[in-house]
């Protein structure tokens, strides 16, 4: 029995330690410019019936952003900056089941199953979404 929960004990150890490298070694490859320039602009987009992401995601949820200063349109540099690791925690290069992509796509398009902020694209095809998409795949 020792032996035993010693052997899962080290694969587990072993996962553990391998994960974060992996996924610090990919977030690398996210781009910073294209996140700045094209995908920050979405957080902040209008959609009928729909509240902005940055409506909810300023405060009280797991993908915090940078709540926009006063009489500010958009982001600083810095606010960008803090803003792009935020969502590195969510959007995993080459992957399309990243939660960025998938919580708030609709189940039929291959979503998951809740997002409290509603499922904000219908289709893969919209074109937030294939931002989105590219700005993971880096394409």
């Amino acid at each position: 029995m020792y032996t035993t929960v010693v052997c899962w004990a080290v694969m587990l150890v072993g996962l553990l330690s391998q994960q974060p490298a992996s996924r610090s070694t990919a977030s690398a490859l996210l781009d910073f410019e294209f996140f700045k320039i094209k995908v920050q602009p979405i957080f902040l987009a209008k959609r009928p019936g729909h509240a902005r992401c940055i409506s909810c995601h300023a405060s009280g949820t797991p993908l915090r952003l940078q709540p926009l200063s006063p009489g500010s349109a958009t982001w600083n540099d810095e606010q960008s900056r803090k803003n792009f690791e935020a969502v590195r925690r969510v959007a995993f290069p080459g992957s399309l089941k990243s939660p960025l992509l998938i919580h708030p796509l609709a189940e039929p398009a291959g979503g998951d199953f809740f997002h409290s902020g509603g499922k904000h694209w219908d289709s893969q095809n919209d074109p937030e979404w294939q931002t989105l998409k590219a700005f993971v795949l880096g394409s």
